[in-house]
């Protein structure tokens, strides 16, 4: 597969510019469309005294609103650069909604990380969980001031599983370019989860890759951002595993934390 069509959103807050060109720069560099999006629902009218008043306060929420979007509309085209071919979906509507709606069309998602220590971005802005779980794309979370996503030193969190399998073969287009791949595995099943055989799948498409089992007597998601860092990676790629509980989204130990406090770029797939 290639990347043919990436989604990115854009709000007004301070993460956005740089999302903004890191996804701008992906698109280029495969030759990409860059499609940018931006929602925000149309309050509704509140304390009407009759119905023109309703309809008057309808108009002045949706130019309001409009606004809004335009300025980030604005934000996408400036930060997007030269060089690539770009969409715009806008919408009157719930930001994340309209993400996971728009990425129906999508090879690839970029997402700003929202730890509980990152800035709130707004009405505009979208959260990494629900995208995740529902786009039924890979999704790049990236990290704050990060602006930039070479690739060329990839860490593979590599658990057995449906999700893992579909992050690594959505990350093959950057694979294939990588200067090296770790494939590595952590946990008290490290050695029956297959790492051998995925770093001779991905060998088999040219990638340059080795295969590691990590010891840890810390939590699982630590061990992987501490080799991670340590083989200076600037990529990780794992499966995201979770559930949701009347939209409340509970992810398990290695995902929560990569999605809270990774400071490398994940491309990861539910």
């Amino acid at each position: 597969m290639d990347y043919a069509n990436i989604l990115v959103p854009a709000d007004l807050g301070e993460a956005a510019p740089d999302r903004i060109q890191l996804a701008a720069g992906l698109a280029r560099r495969f030759e990409a469309v860059l499609t940018g999006t931006a929602a925000h629902a149309v309050p509704a009218p509140i304390l009407v005294r009759d119905v023109y008043d309703a309809i008057d306060q309808e108009g002045r929420n949706k130019a309001q609103v409009q606004a809004i979007l335009e300025q980030a509309h604005a934000s996408f085209e400036r930060f997007t650069g030269d060089g690539i071919r770009t969409d715009w979906r806008p919408s009157f509507a719930d930001a994340t909604t309209h993400l996971i709606e728009q990425a129906r069309a999508a090879d690839l998602v970029v997402v700003s990380r929202r730890g509980p220590g990152d800035e709130d971005p707004g009405p505009l802005g979208v959260l990494p969980g629900p995208v995740l779980m529902e786009a039924g794309r890979p999704v790049l979370v990236v990290p704050p001031r990060t602006a930039h996503l070479k690739a060329s030193r990839i860490v593979i969190a590599w658990k057995d599983g449906p999700e893992a399998r579909r992050a690594v073969s959505a990350a093959l287009p950057l694979m294939r370019e990588a200067d090296r791949v770790f494939v590595a595995s952590v946990g008290a099943d490290a050695g029956h989860e297959g790492a051998e055989d995925v770093a001779n799948h991905l060998a088999r498409h040219d990638a340059h890759v080795t295969a590691h089992r990590l010891h840890t007597a810390d939590d699982d998601g630590s061990e992987i951002l501490r080799f991670a860092l340590l083989q200076e990676a600037d990529l990780i790629v794992l499966g995201a595993y979770g559930h949701s509980r009347l939209r409340e989204w509970m992810f398990g130990g290695v995902t929560r934390d990569v999605l809270d406090r990774s400071p490398l770029c994940c491309l990861m797939c539910h």
